[in-house]
């Protein structure tokens, strides 16, 4: 009798979401009123894991520690995986990313060893959130990256249209929209294709917000009622809280601000409901900004504390909560308060663009150290071979020195070549500074002045002076061509000043702005302007990305364009890329150039910045 209750129950499990709360209890009454083996409660805890992982924090923290602890006693270790990676997500959902990503990280190790690909990609997409909300976006998208190929190679698709969907959320983050909407649509159809409702519930939450961004209100609003109704369906607390973010956002900015606090205050609701803390963070700061626009400033401000109270772990959402106590007080009179949290609010910013290189590096390091250790396991167990290495080695260490005499002659050629070209690459730039100079202040001062003097002849000459307009112009343009003058404030206001002449350009800046020597701001503003215009003239490109990353030791240029593309062995002495490539070498860079005929292009050039 207690085989057919029990697998009646795990039936009742899998039926309509519609009835998850009755599920758990009833489940519950099963563990209250059955001794069942460990197998079966291993199933049953399982089951309530499921259930209430969008909607009872606590009840799901119960049983991920009962399901984890049974699982590891009883040695199973594909449920230890699953029980760590879901210890790993209660707490994302409590905002202690720091501690989530130690469970997910030993979650991921354990499904590694028993290579359980499915787990592996499930984990590498938490994590990749995890990192995301940070501000670390750059790991967080590695992450994403490692994920989807997991799955891609094994072809999986639980869960891929998931985290297709949180790879656009975050290429909209970064303003890359085209990128976003790629992801977005493969999310989309996937999650139709399986019926995967709440790939469906995040994948029409970010294209809510990427149709926010992009001012389209009517987009913004269909797709958040689209995920609003589909977390509803399937009981998705934390799909809602998604979806109402969106309405608040599109009423906000049609100014409907009765609607928003509704939003706000139901999104509030649930995400009290469920203990989820970046959810309640998310509606006290919309609160917040809602009561700054009805001009209700204590109110504005006791909301913000309460958003930062809830969770201050996250920095893309705490840099606007600061903002928003800080406008708050500018209108409550509170200068000094005012200004301290606007202090905060720009470091918090700060923190945001500067954590990705920072984490980057440790990410290096530990996989560096992680490969080391492997390496000595490896090496203990084929010590019986030594004297054979040993033997080969010798051998392979001859020809290796006479590799090394040949390559430090190639070196030394190439070093030879380098001075050479970065001596003429010097000399250009005095040059072309020189010439400018002489164009702007001589010759273009000269022509003035002989407009000047034929204005004294009337009318007869007004076709002479027009031209002479034409001509003053050409010089300055040329002048501006040889050495713009932006570029003496800076890499950043250079590439802005050239990208506004260019209604299909975009530029994008991220790190932070620093002067650096004024020959690689030079190089970078040349390979710039000539990637730039070899789109707009060969490639007859429509749209045109110049993103420029600026760290501590190194500046990235990308050029990334829609594009006819090319084949890059068929083209390696046009476009200009020669000199691209001689700058770059000039300055001991690399340069990386992908595109395919009709698929077009991106280049990417680093360069190392001196000290």
């Amino acid at each position: 009798m207690k085989q057919i209750v029990f697998f009646g129950l795990m039936l009742l499990s899998a039926l309509s979401v519609a009835g998850q709360t009755q599920v758990v209890d009833s489940l519950e009454q099963v563990l209250e009123t059955q001794k069942l083996t460990a197998e079966e409660l291993l199933k049953v805890y399982d089951v309530l894991c499921e259930k209430s992982v969008y909607n009872d924090q606590e009840r799901f923290r119960k049983y991920v520690a009962k399901g984890l602890a049974l699982a590891d006693k009883e040695k199973n270790k594909e449920l230890v995986v699953k029980f760590t990676s879901a210890l790993g997500i209660y707490y994302i959902h409590k905002s202690s990313y720091d501690t989530a990503i130690v469970h997910l990280e030993k979650a991921l190790l354990l499904a590694e060893d028993i290579n359980d690909k499915q787990k592996e990609a499930d984990i590498c997409g938490n994590l990749a959130g995890v990192y995301c909300n940070k501000g670390d976006l750059e790991t967080g998208i590695s992450y994403y990256h490692k994920s989807i190929s997991i799955l891609e190679r094994n072809g999986l698709d639980k869960n891929l249209a998931i985290w297709y969907g949180n790879m656009g959320g975050r290429y909209r983050q970064l303003g890359e929209y085209n990128l976003a909407i790629k992801y977005l649509e493969k999310a989309e159809q996937l999650g139709i294709k399986n019926n995967d409702l709440n790939a469906l519930a995040k994948a029409y939450s970010a294209f809510g917000n990427l149709y926010l961004e992009m001012e389209d209100m009517d987009k913004a609003m269909e797709y958040g009622l689209k995920s609003l109704k589909v977390s509803q369906e399937m009981n998705n607390k934390q799909g809602e809280t998604y979806a109402y973010q969106v309405l608040i956002n599109v009423s906000l900015t049609k100014e409907e601000y009765d609607e928003a606090e509704k939003y706000a205050n139901e999104c509030l609701r649930v995400s009290e409901e469920m203990n989820y803390a970046r959810g309640m963070s998310m509606a006290w700061n919309a609160l917040a900004n809602i009561h700054l626009e009805k001009g209700r400033y204590k109110e504005a401000e006791m909301a913000a504390f309460k958003a930062l109270e809830t969770d201050s772990t996250n920095l893309y959402l705490s840099t606007g909560i600061l903002a928003h106590i800080s406008i708050a007080n500018i209108f409550l009179g509170n200068k000094e308060k005012a200004v301290a949290y606007l202090h905060k609010s720009f470091a918090a910013k700060d923190e945001f663009n500067n954590n990705s290189v920072r984490e980057s590096l440790m990410e290096m390091e530990t996989k560096y150290e992680t490969e080391k250790k492997e390496l000595r396991i490896t090496s203990l167990e084929k010590e019986q071979q030594l004297y054979v290495w040993l033997g080969i080695a010798g051998a392979l260490l001859a020809i290796a020195l006479g590799v090394a005499l040949w390559q430090k002659g190639k070196n030394v050629r190439k070093e030879k070549q380098l001075i050479a070209t970065s001596s003429v690459l010097d000399g250009e730039m005095k040059e072309r500074t020189r010439l400018a100079q002489d164009l702007h202040d001589r010759l273009s001062g000269n022509l003035s002045a002989v407009k000047l003097e034929l204005n004294n002849y009337a009318e007869s000459l007004q076709s002479v002076c027009a031209k002479l307009d034409n001509c003053i112009e050409d010089i300055r343009n040329v002048a501006h061509d040889l050495m713009p003058t932006s570029l003496q404030y800076g890499m950043k206001v250079a590439l802005e000043d050239f990208a506004a002449q260019f209604p299909n350009v975009a530029f994008h800046f991220f790190g932070k702005e620093k002067r650096i020597d004024k020959r690689t701001e030079f190089v970078v503003y040349c390979c710039a302007s000539e990637l730039v215009n070899n789109s707009i003239k060969h490639a007859n490109a429509k749209n045109i990305n110049l993103q420029l990353v600026q760290a501590e030791k190194h500046v990235s240029l990308t050029v990334q364009d829609d594009g006819c593309g090319f084949n890059e062995e068929s083209v390696a002495k046009g476009f200009g890329l020669k000199s691209i490539r001689d700058r770059v070498a000039s300055s001991n860079g690399k340069i990386d150039i992908d595109s395919a005929p009709g698929k077009g292009t991106e280049t990417t050039i680093e360069l190392r910045i001196k000290n």
